[in-house]
């Protein structure tokens, strides 16, 4: 008998308004008990939240962490994230280094939830294959109170 684990899929984005400025997180994650997601009904988790005022890419970073995060506390053991943001999904997979000082706490956090997963893959996807994740990154931002 095969045991079953939860598995999720993941779409994140960061939105900013001007670079810096408001910003919000758009997190997609489909939950499932197998592997085969797309026939299993699986569980649907849509997050938009204003953070503040930050880059684009702090606001790329911080959808990583709250898609991991949540899955975590979902009892996730294999995750796979897509983010249409190369330049985190290169870091975050050791092919680019982390210049930038504002980056490097939220990239060590990211590296560190990454590891508390059985299996964590983070890959990259065109803008038109994460539109509602890219969608609620934009109503984040525009909630934000200045």
């Amino acid at each position: 008998m095969k045991l079953k684990s939860k598995h999720a899929i993941a779409y994140i984005d960061g939105s900013s308004i001007g670079n810096p400025g408001p910003a919000g997180i758009g997190v997609l994650i489909f939950i499932a008990d197998n592997e085969d997601l797309l026939r299993s009904n699986p569980e649907i988790i849509r997050i938009s939240e204003p953070i503040g005022f930050a880059t684009n890419n702090q606001a790329e970073y911080k959808a990583l962490i709250k898609a991991l995060e949540e899955a975590k506390t979902r009892g996730i053991e294999h995750i796979t994230i897509y983010s249409d943001s190369q330049l985190l999904v290169k870091q975050v997979n050791g092919l680019y280094k982390v210049k930038s000082k504002s980056i490097g706490g939220l990239h060590a956090h990211a590296i560190k939830l990454l590891s508390q997963f059985a299996s964590a893959k983070v890959e990259y996807i065109g803008r038109n294959e994460n539109r509602e994740a890219d969608k609620l990154a934009k109503d984040g931002a525009k909630r934000v109170k200045i």
